[in-house]
Order: C-alpha cells, then structure tokens, then sequence
C-alpha cells in the first residue's frame, strides 16, 4: 500500500472498527483483524496489532459507559480473572500457528459471529440457563477462559463470548451486557498486548493509528447507540463477516491446493 495512503487508511479502519465495536458489543478486532490478516501480516502480528485498538476502544467505551453506570462490575472483575489467563495462552499461541491454519480459523470465527449476530435475537429470547446447574458452571467458566485464547489469539476480543454469557446464563439484558463486556475486553486485551509486547510482535505504527481510530470511534458508537436500529446493523455486519469468512476460506483453499502440488 502506498504510504501517502497508509495513515488515514489505518485510522480510517480504526474508526469504523471502535463504532461497530461499541454498539454492538463484540470488539471492533473482529473488524482489524481481517484487514491485517489481507494486507499480510503474520498471526503475531496482526493478533498483537488489532489488540492495540481492541484496548483502546474498550477502555474509551468503558469510559463513556461508566458515566451512565451501566457497568457490572464485580461480574466483569470474576469473568475477567477467568480470561486472562487465557489470554496470556492465546498470545503464545500466535507465535507458532501456520499463517494458512490462522486464516482457515479466523474464517470459522467470523462465520460463528456472522451468524450469532444474524439470528441473535432468535438464539437469546427465551433461552436462558440456570446458573445452578453444575454443567451450566462448567459451560460459563470454560467458554469465558476461551474467550481469553480467542482474544490475544486473533486480536478480536471476545465480546461475542461474554456478551452471551451474560444474558443467557447470567441474565443481563443487552443494555447492561454490552457496556460490561467492554470493561472485560480492557482487562483482558491490555494484559494479553501486554504479553505480545513482551514476545516482540506488535507493529508499532499502524496500532498506534488503528487505536486513535478506535478509540474515536469507540465514543461516537457508544452515543449513537440509542440512536440506530441494532437489528438491521447487526444483518449487515453478519452478512459482511460471511463474505469476508469466504474470501479467507478461498486463500486457505488456495495455499493448501499449492502445497499439495509442490
């Protein structure tokens, strides 16, 4: 990419990524990620990198949302003791996994969130569990220390995690699970950059850049919020990480087809 272009292209990506991500709930890394991933990063580094911005837009959202005293914080504090240990795992894991294998994942990742926010409504109403159920525990706590692997793993916080979580077992409703996700994307993305900071793979410039976007973006999501209708944007955005599962899925396909005939 020419470098006249590469500054407000970062920031641009940014910006859109801390919006979406501060209204609907799940990080804005699920946006930057896939972008790093086409430009031609390394898992390293676009994990580290996207995890830049995810914890600037989640400690922004957290800022505007604590004002309005949505935040849960004691659950947010127990479920991020439960992922951060994870994180510190994901980051690792980023290190030694096979750039082909990193895209193939990200791909299922994506198609799981596209579709979570498709039919998210329809998967939540009326599907609560009970949190007496020592299953239902085992279920809550593992999905949430997943939830920090997938996190630092491919730098898209795990707010399409905790979000259910919260309102399926817990039962939170939308209005308080979302801003309490973000304040544990802030604890759990700066503990797992913090990792990747100490194992050399973030690349400086363009998180900087992404994380201004983001964390812009991230104060005009959270007013907007009220605002706009949550379900048609959600359509749109399931429907855009489809498409973008696809074209990741092709290149796996693509590089898989070359090893097997060389």
């Amino acid at each position: 990419m020419d470098g006249f272009f590469l500054f407000p292209f970062f920031v641009l990506i940014g910006l859109i990524a801390g919006i979406l991500g501060s209204m609907i709930g799940v990080g804005g890394g699920i946006i930057i990620s896939p972008v790093l991933t086409f430009i031609g990063l390394s898992p390293p580094q676009v994990a580290s990198t996207s995890l830049f911005a995810v914890s600037s837009t989640s400690i922004s959202s957290t800022l505007a949302y604590a004002k309005s005293n949505k935040i849960q914080y004691m659950l947010g504090i127990k479920m991020a003791l439960l992922s951060v240990p994870g994180a510190i795992i994901g980051s690792y894991f980023s290190t030694n996994i096979d750039p082909a294998y990193f895209k193939a994942l990200l791909a299922i990742i994506l198609v799981a969130t596209g579709v979570y926010l498709i039919y998210k409504k329809s998967m939540i109403n009326g599907n609560s569990l009970s949190f007496e159920s020592i299953w239902v525990k085992i279920l809550f706590f593992s999905s949430t220390f997943v939830a920090g692997i997938i996190s630092s793993l491919f730098g898209i916080g795990g707010g399409v995690i905790f979000v259910p979580l919260m309102i399926m077992i817990i039962g939170l409703t939308m209005y308080l699970a979302a801003p309490t996700s973000q304040f544990i994307l802030m604890i759990t993305s700066l503990v797992g950059l913090t990792t990747h900071i100490i194992l050399g793979n973030p690349q400086y410039i363009p998180a900087i850049l992404l994380s201004i976007g983001a964390f812009v973006g991230a104060q005009i999501g959270s007013r907007l919020s009220p605002k706009l209708s949550e379900q048609k944007l959600r359509l749109i955005l399931g429907i855009t990480f489809i498409g973008i599962a696809i074209r990741l899925l092709l290149d796996f396909y693509e590089v898989s087809k070359i090893t097997i005939v060389s």
